[in-house]
């Protein structure tokens, strides 16, 4: 039977998982009464994943079409989860690059094709949503061919097969429709031809010794730890021997205790397993991404997986609020370095280090958003944590100082173009092309600027522009260091007693700025309660009533008027503290603090500084 890895690649929302649940439904993977039939984004299982929309963790299903059996490896587009990605696209030999039939390519396209293309995958490549009101699907065609011109080192990587879409109805074509309608008949088989055509038979060298890399892991309550490949050579049958080696060096032997295909959204044990095919080994207890199963007569290495080194860094420590330990299941220094250990097994875009002075650990990451997902799924799982700013990785390279540089793109409208072009400029962005449409009143603005300086624009944006800006990026390397703007921040509203948040103390402390606290709050001395009116931090008492006297005061019984708090999310909490703040991370609560909680000392060490 001949095998087919495809892996589908794509900027995020341009429809990979969509796509990817018609492609199931239409291979009868389901039952026709299975609840999967009426389901969508089936492969994002994980909870972020549905609320957030964005697929986080590369997985990989299977499905049969006329006798060929085709694993499909869903991959994410964010470029913070770019570790992702390259750690899966080695167990494919093809892959369909979706693109947005109205947006175009965007940075994490150029990203994902990037890195397809270095791993010699043959591309399908599909115009997807071409019944969007908006859809040029033409000139995007174009636009994607020139990314290709600009990516490829060979001229075998510029002859791929072109198809046109609708994801969400299960459509595919060869040719672009004069006119799309739901009523259009189309299914999926131009592009199941497309693959059986295009994407070479992984099922090869089936007399060769066992060979499979490690691509990722997996863990199940009866057997224990799986891995998880794409098998390079040989067959491997139940109880068969098996060498873990890496760097050329046997770490162990063991049995082959269970052996898994997959099949749907399933895993199917069978006795044996053989060359071409994505497969889950039990048997070996301890073992990382990126070393290599192999028959013990035979223990050769296969190449390691490349992965970007991370970008940004945080500290992650125990709680040290005097709120800790209510809220949280799991706070210790013990607990934490377990749970972050764990995480590395999986996460192979993650470094952590143990701070020598601390109870703290250093955590390195590929972006804002890749350590906010990390730092959201533990505060699920019950942990408490203390967070500090995100700080930028610097490299030094022939005795110069680098830092990380980004291209960003984004997408506006007109009316907001100076307040865009204002901020970029005093982050000290430079401008690479601007490109605006006036039949939808919109601007295209793409620049280059250094991770440093790009810290905490998105919650800014989503403030000036009302949330309706867009921004991309694309990683673009180190760059000799440049200059770093100071905070563009205001100062913080920071609480000096402890207590209840009341309405009278609220009333006054909102005419020194926007506060993130309502009545009836538990709050401690040294807790950021809001960001005050200008540039220097303002201390407020929040908990404060009014004095009760016997006498009638002018307005007594007058109603306050209180504003809203603003709430900010994990992303923008990472985003808003300073160098001299915290954030506080329990499953109930986001509190932003400062460093040093009395209010006394803080007073001393700000004068001292």
């Amino acid at each position: 039977m001949q095998i087919k890895n495809i892996a589908i690649i794509a900027h995020v929302d341009h429809g990979k998982t969509t796509l990817v649940d018609a492609i199931l439904k239409q291979t009868h993977t389901f039952r026709e009464n299975q609840k999967e039939m009426g389901e969508t984004l089936i492969m994002d299982s994980n909870d972020l994943e549905r609320e957030k929309g964005i697929t986080i963790l590369a997985k990989n299903t299977a499905v049969f079409y006329r006798g060929t059996k085709i694993n499909i490896i869903d991959t994410p587009g964010h470029a913070d989860f770019g570790g992702e990605v390259e750690r899966t696209i080695n167990m494919a030999s093809g892959a369909i690059l979706l693109v947005d039939a109205a947006e175009g390519p965007l940075p994490q396209t150029k990203f994902v094709l990037k890195e397809a293309l270095e791993a010699k995958l043959k591309i399908i490549l599909i115009i997807n949503k071409i019944d969007k009101k908006d859809a040029r699907p033409k000139e995007v065609l174009l636009e994607v061919e020139n990314l290709f011109l600009e990516l490829a080192e060979d001229e075998h990587a510029l002859h791929f097969k072109k198809l046109f879409s609708v994801g969400r109805d299960g459509k595919a074509f060869t040719e672009l429709p004069d006119h799309y309608s739901s009523d259009l008949n189309g299914d999926l088989t131009p592009l199941f031809e497309a693959i059986l055509a295009d994407v070479p038979d992984s099922a090869v060298n089936l007399d060769k010794p066992f060979q499979m890399l490690i691509s990722t892991l997996d863990y199940d309550n009866y057997v224990g730890k799986l891995c998880i490949g794409k098998i390079t050579q040989g067959k491997l049958n139940k109880n068969d021997k098996i060498a873990l080696v890496d760097e050329q060096k046997i770490l162990g032997t063991f049995n082959a205790q269970k052996l898994y295909t997959f099949e749907g959204l399933q895993k199917k044990e069978v006795e044996q397993i053989s060359a071409g095919d994505i497969v889950a080994i039990a048997g070996i207890p301890d073992l990382t991404i990126g070393q290599t199963i192999t028959d013990p007569n035979h223990p050769a290495s296969l190449p390691k997986i490349y992965v970007e080194e991370p970008t940004i860094k945080i500290t992650i420590g125990p709680n040290t609020s005097p709120f800790a330990g209510k809220e949280g299941k799991f706070g210790t220094s013990r607990q934490i370095k377990e749970r972050l250990l764990k995480e590395k097994e999986t996460n192979v875009g993650l470094k952590i280090e143990p701070d020598a002075k601390s109870t703290q650990f250093t955590v390195h990451g590929r972006g804002e958003l890749h350590l906010a997902v990390l730092i959201e799924t533990m505060r699920r799982e019950g942990f408490e944590l203390q967070v500090s700013k995100p700080e930028v990785i610097y490299k030094t390279i022939n005795g110069v100082i680098n830092e990380p540089y980004e291209e960003v793109i984004l997408h506006t409208q007109k009316e907001y173009l100076g307040k865009i072009t204002e901020e970029f400029g005093k982050r000290k962005a430079e401008l690479l092309d601007m490109v605006t449409d006036d039949t939808k009143n919109d601007v295209k603005l793409k620049y280059k600027i250094s991770d440093n300086n790009l810290l905490g624009v998105r919650s800014i944006l989503i403030t000036q522009t009302r949330g309706t800006t867009t921004l991309n990026t694309f990683f673009l390397g180190y760059f000799p260091k440049g200059d770093k703007i100071d905070s563009v921040r205001n100062g913080a509203l920071v609480a000096v007693k402890p207590g209840l948040s009341l309405s009278y103390g609220i009333a006054k402390a909102q005419e020194r700025g926007d506060l993130f606290i309502g009545p009836g709050v538990n709050i401690y001395e040294g807790m950021v309660v809001g960001v005050a009116s200008r540039n220097l931090d303002i201390e407020v008492n929040i908990c404060k009533a009014k004095q009760l006297t016997n006498n009638r005061s002018v307005g007594e019984g007058v109603k306050i008027q209180l504003t809203p708090p603003t709430t900010l999310t994990l992303e923008q909490s990472l985003d808003f503290i300073n160098e001299d703040e915290l954030l506080e991370v329990t499953p109930l609560s986001l509190r932003i603090r400062k460093k040093v909680l009395n209010t006394t000392r803080r007073r001393v060490a700000n004068r001292s500084n």
